[in-house]
This record gives C-alpha cells, sequence and structure tokens, in this order.
C-alpha cells in the first residue's frame, strides 16, 4: 500500500475543513428555502457586472447542418454560368486542399446555378428563387457573405463551430453563455436545443451542445418531439405530484449528507438539475403546446409547423421558449450535404426552411422582440464551385468549401439589411471583409454583453475561452 506523505494529508485536510463551512453555507442558500423553487433563476459568473452593455437578451441559433450552397441560395455569381463546364482556373483554386471525394477527380469542372436570382428590398440584397419568403426579411438582415472556417469535414467543422475547437471535449456557445450569463427563468433551462426530426444526412451529437469541462448544469437541454419532449421527465404512471416532490425532499438531503462529506461541487448541480426538472414538469408542456396559438401563426410559420419536430414547429416554439426568456435556443436541420444530385435536392431543404426561418424574423419584430433577439442561419461550411462527380445539364454537385459561405444575421444589435464581405466572380474566394469563425464568435458575445477575452475557465493549468486565443469583434455589423 502507498504511503501518503504526511504533510499532504494535513494541507488536504486543511483546506477540506475550512472549505466545508463555506460549502455548506452555500448549499444552505441553495436548499434553505421550504419553496421547491429555492434553487431557481441565477446569475452566471459576471452576474449583473457584464464586460459592457448588452444589444441582446438571446439568440436563436438556426444551424443548417450539413454546408448549404451559397452560390446556390445567397451568393450570385454569373460567370459561373457564363464559364458552365469549364475547368476552375489553377489560380483561383491555388493550394487549396481536396476531400477524398474529389481529390482523384480528373476534372474539376465549374457548375452555375441551375436557379434564378434576383434582387429584393431597399438593400437590394441577391437572393435565389429558392428562398422566397425571405424576400420579406432582407431589410431585417445582414448577410455575411466572406464567412470562413479551417476545417473541411463535417464533424471537425460543425464541432468548431458550436465550441471554437475541432477536438471534442470544448464547452459549446450555449453552455458558455449559460456559465457567464445564468438564467433568467427558474423553471426552464437557460440552454435548449431543438433537432429538426427524420432528416438524415449527417449524424449530430449530444457533445455539440455539451458543457465541455464547466460545471454539468451547463449542458443544453434537448427538447424532443412527441409526448414527452424532454425523456424521463414526467413521473411514471400512478405516481403523483406530491410523491416525486417527497422523493426529491429525500434526495435532496441524501445528496446534502454527501455534499457535506465531499465537497464536490457536482453535487450541488446534481440537486439543482432535480429541482429544475420538477419544475419542467409544468413549464415544458405549458411551452410545447400550441393550441394557444392562433390560426394565423400557422399561416406565417406554414402549415408544418403543426407537425411536432419538423423546422417550421421547431422555429415556432424558439419563439415560445424566448418569450419565456431562455437565454440560448440552438436548432439543427440536417441534410444540406448535396455531393450529388443537388438541384433536386436542395429544393427539399430550402422549402422547409425558407418560409418558418422568415417567419421566425417577422414574429419576433411583430412582437417587439426582435430588436433583443439575435437570430443567425447559416451551416458550417460553403460548396465548391466546381462540381463533384460528372457535370450534366440537368445535375452537379458540390463538395466541402471552407474558404467562403454565407451565413446571415437579424436583430439583436445587427444592422439591418446590409451584405458584409465578399467573394470572387467565382464564389471560390474571400476577396473583401472576411470573418473567421473565431470573429464571429466574438462578435455573439460581444453583443451579448460580453468580451470574449475575458469570459475564461480554468482547466488544466490553462485558461480557455470559446474563441480559443483568436477572434476580433466585427464591428462594422453592429448597429
Amino acid at each position: 500500500m502507498m504511503l501518503r506523505d504526511p504533510l499532504e494529508i494535513n494541507r488536504r485536510h486543511f483546506f477540506q475543513n475550512n472549505a466545508r463551512g463555506i460549502g455548506a453555507a452555500a448549499l444552505a442558500g441553495l436548499l434553505g428555502s421550504e419553496s421547491p423553487t429555492a434553487a431557481g433563476a441565477q446569475d452566471g459568473l459576471l452576474g449583473s457586472g457584464l464586460h459592457h452593455t448588452p444589444k441582446a437578451k438571446r439568440i436563436i441559433n438556426l444551424f443548417q447542418s450539413g454546408g448549404p450552397a451559397q452560390q446556390d441560395l445567397f451568393d450570385y455569381k454569373p460567370l459561373l454560368t457564363k464559364m458552365n463546364g469549364q475547368e476552375i482556373p489553377p489560380e483561383v483554386r491555388g493550394q487549396q486542399r481536396l476531400t477524398g471525394m474529389s481529390v482523384n477527380q480528373t476534372s474539376l469542372p465549374l457548375a452555375g446555378s441551375h436557379f434564378k436570382f434576383a434582387q429584393h428590398g431597399q438593400s437590394g440584397a441577391w437572393l435565389s428563387e429558392l428562398m422566397p419568403h425571405h424576400r420579406d426579411i432582407v431589410d431585417e438582415v445582414c448577410f455575411i457573405k466572406s464567412m470562413h472556417t479551417e476545417a473541411i469535414n463535417h464533424d471537425p467543422a460543425i464541432t468548431f463551430f458550436q465550441t471554437g475547437s475541432q477536438i471534442a471535449g470544448r464547452p459549446s456557445l450555449g453552455s458558455w453563455l449559460s456559465y457567464g450569463l445564468g438564467s433568467e427563468n427558474e423553471d426552464l433551462p437557460a440552454f435548449i436545443v431543438l433537432v429538426s426530426a427524420a432528416q438524415g444526412g449527417q449524424p449530430l451529437y449530444a457533445r455539440l451542445w455539451g458543457n465541455g469541462f464547466l460545471d454539468s448544469k451547463y449542458q443544453g437541454v434537448q427538447f424532443r418531439s412527441g409526448h414527452d419532449p424532454v425523456l424521463y421527465l414526467s413521473n411514471p404512471e400512478g405516481i403523483p405530484s406530491s410523491r416525486r416532490r417527497a422523493q426529491l425532499d429525500a434526495l435532496r438531503s441524501l445528496n446534502q449528507h454527501q455534499f457535506q462529506n465531499e465537497l464536490d461541487p457536482e453535487i450541488e448541480s446534481r440537486i439543482a438539475q432535480y429541482e429544475m426538472a420538477f419544475r419542467m414538469q409544468t413549464s415544458v408542456p405549458d411551452a410545447t403546446d400550441f393550441s394557444d396559438e392562433p390560426e394565423s401563426t400557422f399561416e406565417l410559420y406554414g402549415q408544418d409547423a403543426k407537425q411536432p419536430g419538423t423546422f417550421a414547429a421547431n422555429c415556432l416554439l424558439a419563439r415560445r421558449l424566448a418569450q419565456r426568456d431562455v437565454r440560448f435556443i440552438q436548432l439543427y436541420h440536417q441534410g444540406w450535404d448535396q455531393h450529388s444530385n443537388l438541384p433536386a435536392q436542395i429544393k427539399g431543404q430550402a422549402k422547409e426552411t425558407d418560409q418558418a426561418s422568415a417567419a421566425l424574423v417577422t414574429d419576433l419584430k411583430r412582437l417587439g422582440m426582435l430588436d433583443d433577439t439575435l437570430v443567425i442561419w447559416g451551416g458550417e461550411f460553403g460548396r465548391t464551385s466546381y462540381t463533384q462527380g460528372v457535370l450534366t445539364p440537368t445535375n452537379y454537385g458540390r463538395d466541402h468549401h471552407p474558404r467562403c459561405f454565407t451565413t446571415w444575421m437579424a436583430g439583436g444589435g445587427i444592422k439591418p439589411g446590409i451584405t458584409y464581405g465578399s467573394t470572387d466572380e467565382f464564389g471560390y474566394n474571400v476577396v473583401e471583409n472576411p470573418v473567421h469563425v473565431h470573429d464571429f464568435n466574438a462578435t455573439l458575445l460581444h453583443l451579448m454583453g460580453i468580451d470574449h477575452q475575458r469570459l475564461t475557465y480554468k482547466y488544466q493549468g490553462r485558461r480557455f475561452r470559446l474563441t480559443d486565443v483568436h477572434g476580433d469583434v466585427v464591428h462594422d455589423l453592429l448597429s
């Protein structure tokens, strides 16, 4: 048996004995109230001491997983149509690496979009015919056409966008916001995740909305479609709420005893999460029940909004959660990964997302919430201007392209009706005002009142942050 250094034991006991009183006092503050809502809405690390005045109170992120083709949606490139079928010039491609899906192609012919583009609104923003409902919001939206990233494959690219690192294990954006800002609603989590049902495409993992090395109370909570939006939340048949309350009281007592012996902060989080789950038994059904919505709401979002789990239903649910002061609402819609048969497939993706995305912006503005709610639309990277596979008169595909892609934002302190950044005539390289993923995330935190360089967490001897050691706020985007 290995003997411990007596000095180590004494040091450990010293800190444990002194911390016990502090920890017990904190736990007493958490549990001291007779009310089951004692662990309610909480301030985050920053409390009321934000780094500067925020422009947004909440974020709704409409993440389009798979990489939407910017040339077919927002970034109009008539030269691609003119040069359709011709080889991409070597000076345009440069030394860019290719994925394993294109690297063995002997030819990389340019593929012009099959879809018509036109300018809309006072801003004159270009839109594809695939996005007709976006015409109604172009003067509320800021299009960023110069986004770029480093990862060329889906999993590291999505992980990078969500956590600031291509390597899994870091906290997600929603977790960082929960850690820094806390919750404004004692009956719902600060960070909620909605995934469109039955989409296929690239898989999504719970670690994308995970807490990483932060406390587990900061992880995202996924709401699912169907009878039980949150797994294991409902009481078993025959168990009344009073019985559940008594059970939680007993668990709380046991956990308090364990905390006094071990001083593990995760025990406090476990208690708080049990209490949150109890309150969510009432708050979640209220938020997810659309029966109080007028028919005009479904006309706005589309009839798909009546089907739980659709992108439209999730957009409407996101608005209802925003009304209940949920801090960060993350939507995922899969299926944008069109390596082949793009003209047919992208029509379906656009139809599923166009109306509801525009409706969300319109609805928030109607309710007076757009000014302090930031809405984001975009994927993890863009698509190539050359075709993957064989180019035919009726068909083409596009491979992954991290060098440039389009994202849009609306509300929450963003300049409305502008287009920021631009790509070359081939839609292949950024030529003006590049915006890196770290710049984008730094700007999001800034809009929420946070200096991205100062929101840090010390882990394994190093202070980590969402933007790693990079990123600059893009002040030109701010209103």
